[in-house]
């Protein structure tokens, strides 16, 4: 885990399973319901401790953002503010989740610090305190600091572990993205959707996404992946993004469908989770402390 004076952390990816729109609350955030898969595989987060304070992010990362809004560093900056820690640190991203493709690559990221940077500064918060931290940097967040799949209702943020089992799944990134607030706007988007319950999900009746018509019909290259994968089993959408999946039984049959994608478009085949590698490797880290 340790690389000289850098530690490294995994920061997995998701999929919403499915993810339904059921109302709009008095601050304009929407209520959802979706379930949480967590993967093995995502991205590689290093972190080297200052002794200055400064939190400074190495390299561009592919966000496309000044390091000062970069999330990572907002993470770190919000664990200093809660603990008063005097601490700093060096932050690089090793980027393998497409971004803007609903893999949840930023709110992974900014988890993994929070996680690591709790160890590493010795601070002291529980899982709590630093879900409580991560869903003022994004509603995804919490789902990758407490580390397993889950159920969510609000705006993401209230979770209940759930058990599902063991899946291959091909991920498709279609490389393109429309933007959340469109996606909103458009009135072909159902905002008022039945709630529904864990039993209904687990029945396997469950597996639409409320933004699916939109980003379809807003993004040709979405729309074709839907067509010309469904020869290989049920095509959905994770979360507002343009990325697609398809769950497999199996690793080959996943890799069958790979072979089966039209060319222009990156793809992975991936397993899922019951544990996020980040709690592992936090166990890990734990253990080497104390030893």
């Amino acid at each position: 885990m340790i690389d000289s004076d850098w530690s490294r952390w995994p920061a997995p990816a998701k999929l919403n399973l499915f993810l339904r729109i059921t109302g709009r609350r008095a601050d304009g955030y929407h209520e959802l319901q979706t379930v949480f898969q967590l993967l093995d595989w995502g991205d590689d987060i290093r972190i080297r401790i200052r002794a200055d304070g400064a939190v400074a992010r190495h390299g561009e990362a592919g966000y496309g953002v000044p390091a000062e809004q970069d999330i990572t560093v907002r993470a770190a900056r919000a664990l200093q503010a809660a603990t008063g820690c005097r601490l700093g640190a060096d932050i690089a991203i090793d980027k393998r989740i497409p971004l803007g493709g609903g893999f949840g690559g930023g709110s992974s990221d900014a988890a993994s610090v929070l996680v690591a940077l709790n160890q590493l500064w010795r601070v002291g918060l529980d899982e709590d305190a630093l879900a409580a931290l991560g869903l003022a940097l994004g509603a995804d967040v919490p789902v990758f600091v407490r580390g397993r799949n889950a159920w969510a209702e609000g705006v993401g943020e209230r979770l209940t572990p759930m058990a599902l089992p063991p899946a291959w799944f091909l991920l498709i990134d279609s490389g393109v993205h429309v933007p959340t607030a469109e996606l909103f706007r458009s009135p072909r988007l159902t905002r008022d959707q039945n709630p529904v319950k864990i039993a209904s999900y687990a029945s396997g009746s469950l597996l639409d996404n409320a933004f699916e018509p939109v980003v379809r019909q807003l993004q040709p290259r979405v729309d074709r992946v839907f067509t010309e994968m469904a020869r290989y089993g049920k095509v959905a959408l994770t979360g507002t993004g343009g990325g697609c999946f398809l769950r497999f039984d199996s690793q080959e049959s996943a890799r069958e469908a790979q072979a089966g994608l039209p060319a222009g478009y990156r793809s992975w085949v991936v397993a899922s989770v019951s544990e996020s590698p980040l709690l592992r490797a936090l166990r890990q880290a734990q253990r080497t402390t104390t030893a």
